[in-house]
């Protein structure tokens, strides 16, 4: 494992000199700068004041990129359907709770609904794919049809309704991650 290279990529990912990390960690930047060519090793507390510094914690500092999964196939998503409200959601990537963001797709049948969620930190975007749907936001509602888009922060109940005679579909974004 390449320790420098990783606090290098990460430094300049955040737009940093090694001066400016140097003063964060209140190191020199000329040890920076070995560490960063592996000229030298930092003890545990020094290589944990740096990644403070970086803006993120050993166990993602140590995570294996290439082992994060980027591509999802329907076989790696998952379909709950609802027939007491008639709709049903599919997650379109699995353990997306871990994530920033958690995307699904909700089919909601002819008169059906998505439950109300309650109002929670974050921000919910959607784009209906295909029917007609109202977007209820507490007291008040919107009209989407096919092509449409929302967003908005989740400061009161909302869910979405199916009052017209076919199906609807909608790609809904959500953070942090409630579905």
């Amino acid at each position: 494992m390449d320790i420098g290279d990783r606090i290098k990529n990460r430094r300049l990912k955040l737009g940093l000199t090694q001066e400016e990390l140097a003063a964060r960690t209140e190191l020199s930047k000329g040890f920076i700068s070995q560490l960063e060519r592996n000229l030298t090793s930092p003890s545990i507390a020094t290589l944990m004041d740096i990644l403070e510094a970086l803006g993120t914690d050993i166990s993602d500092f140590f995570a294996r990129d290439e082992d994060e999964k980027v591509v999802f196939t329907p076989e790696d998503m998952f379909v709950k359907e609802d027939e007491e409200i008639n709709s049903s959601v599919c997650w379109l990537v699995p353990n997306a709770q871990k994530n920033a963001l958690e995307p699904i797709i909700v089919t909601i049948g002819a008169g059906g609904s998505t439950y109300p969620d309650d109002p929670h930190e974050g921000e919910e975007f959607g784009y209906v794919l295909s029917g007609t749907v109202t977007l209820v936001l507490g007291m008040r509602r919107f009209k989407l049809h096919k092509g449409d888009s929302f967003c908005f922060k989740p400061t009161g109940e909302h869910y979405l309704i199916n009052g017209a005679q076919r199906e609807a579909r909608v790609i809904w974004v959500t953070t942090p991650p409630s579905f």
